[in-house]
């Protein structure tokens, strides 16, 4: 196994977010109020965000300041390393220079902390109690039982029933760090009651657990509500991953050709890809490419237009690639990934060209994950799978057009807590779960009665 790493001084951990809104061509429309059909304004989120986070989530500035407090949290784990897949590459045997941005280093094993920190810094600074939230694969949630310990705060999980029964030692890390965990849908919310009444077996989702959480925190005075994904404010604070990869590049005298994220809600992927995306915006030759699993196509196939960001309806109207916010994804390994919707943001430079989006099944992300670990010694978690995947592609077009090409992936998280599913792959269980036909016909019919985008 044989790398370069690629290291900054810890004082070099950046110390301001880029918001990619100063410099989009065209903004993204406005979130809507769905009983009105008008714009809603920083008021109609003051109930379950605080302040700050809601001036971020509207701000035009390019640089938002990273607190000292914030950046002192990072710092246990800030700068991550970037690697030079060179193991890799003489597995693929291509001329190609692989380079892989490594977040699985911090506490909780992935990138969520980068958000998690500052959203429990800013609802400490406002005098919150309790955050409430939702997690897929547990990595979102974990992070956020982490930040709420250093800040003082109480955390409550609402996890996806599917996750929560086959990834116990994710659960487990929040326990740990003092977070509550339950299995979603779930009977202490009206939403998750509601659910269990029609389908006592569910599997859970993303739209479901989000339903429990917000309802828990518009119901508590004292309780503020924390997201993972999609909102403007949480894929500010990743690009922390980005800026640092850039540095690192330079230092290794290399620029990409080709930047791939995995897909879900969108905040690894922006958090890599945003700062990238700046320079191609400036006229910068560069591919930026989103992957998804095929089981969950919210970019590749989903809608453009509005809905909401969770099964209960008590989100505002949001502008982005969905399948419907009743749609309930396949009970894919990759939990992180199983989201009806996509970040406005990532799902306008979509929409206009700025970003390619493609998705891979789950056996064939497994087949290039194992080859990864083999080659770089590192067992990736199930969702980075999918980037990891379209490297393969990139290698195999790089060589069909006979040039070299420089490709950067974010390597979001650690495999150590899914190995149920390697188990499943390595013994020859694992099957590709197909998107129900059926059921992208009637979500699609369902987002026909929202507004539509032109």
């Amino acid at each position: 196994m044989a790398q370069h790493r690629y290291m900054l001084a810890e004082d070099r951990i950046p110390d301001r977010w880029y918001n990619i809104a100063a410099d989009l061509p065209s903004m993204p429309p406005p979130p809507l109020n769905p009983g009105t059909g008008e714009p809603i304004g920083p008021e109609a989120l003051a109930a379950i965000f605080p302040m700050a986070l809601i001036e971020q989530e509207v701000s035009p500035e390019r640089w938002i300041p990273i607190p000292d407090a914030v950046r002192e949290v990072y710092a246990m784990w800030r700068p991550t390393p970037l690697y030079r897949a060179v193991g890799l590459e003489q597995a693929l045997g291509t001329s190609c220079k692989i380079f892989y941005k490594y977040e699985g280093v911090s506490p909780a094993g992935s990138h969520k902390p980068n958000t998690s920190v500052p959203q429990a810094f800013y609802n400490k600074e406002a005098g919150v109690r309790k955050l409430s939230t939702e997690t897929g694969a547990g990595q979102w949630g974990s992070s956020l039982s982490f930040a709420c310990q250093h800040f003082g705060l109480e955390c409550e999980v609402f996890m996806v029933r599917v996750s929560f029964d086959s990834k116990p030692y994710r659960r487990l890390m929040m326990e740990t760090w003092g977070g509550t965990c339950i299995a979603s849908p779930s009977e202490l919310t009206n939403a998750g009651r509601t659910i269990l009444a029609e389908n006592p077996d569910s599997s859970g989702s993303l739209g479901i657990a989000i339903s429990e959480a917000v309802e828990v925190a518009a119901t508590n005075d004292d309780t503020n509500y924390a997201l993972g994904s999609v909102l403007n404010h949480v894929l500010l604070h990743q690009t922390v991953v980005g800026q640092e990869a850039k540095e690192q590049l330079d230092m290794a005298g290399a620029y990409p050709d080709v930047v791939i994220g995995c897909v879900g809600g969108g905040s690894n992927f922006a958090g890599l890809a945003f700062p990238f995306l700046e320079d191609k915006i400036a006229g910068r030759d560069i591919r930026i490419v989103a992957v998804e699993p095929a089981s969950c196509p919210t970019l590749t196939r989903g809608t453009y237009g509005y809905d909401f960001g969770d099964t209960a309806q008590m989100t505002p109207l949001l502008p982005m690639h969905s399948l419907g916010h009743g749609f309930m994804p396949p009970s894919i390994h990759s939990g992180g990934l199983r989201y009806h919707g996509m970040a406005p943001l990532v799902s306008h430079v979509v929409h206009t060209g700025l970003v390619e989006a493609t998705s891979y099944s789950q056996v064939e992300c497994f087949t290039e994950a194992v080859r990864f670990a083999r080659a770089e010694g590192i067992i990736p978690a199930p969702e980075p799978s999918h980037a990891i995947r379209h490297v393969i592609t990139e290698v195999e077009r790089a060589k069909e057009e006979g040039v070299e090409k420089t490709i950067l992936f974010n390597l979001c998280g650690h495999g150590h807590f899914d190995m149920a599913a390697y188990a499943d792959f390595l013994g020859g269980t694992m099957q590709d779960l197909d998107v129900d036909e059926g059921e992208l016909s009637r979500a699609s019919e369902a987002l026909a009665a929202l507004p539509g985008i032109g």
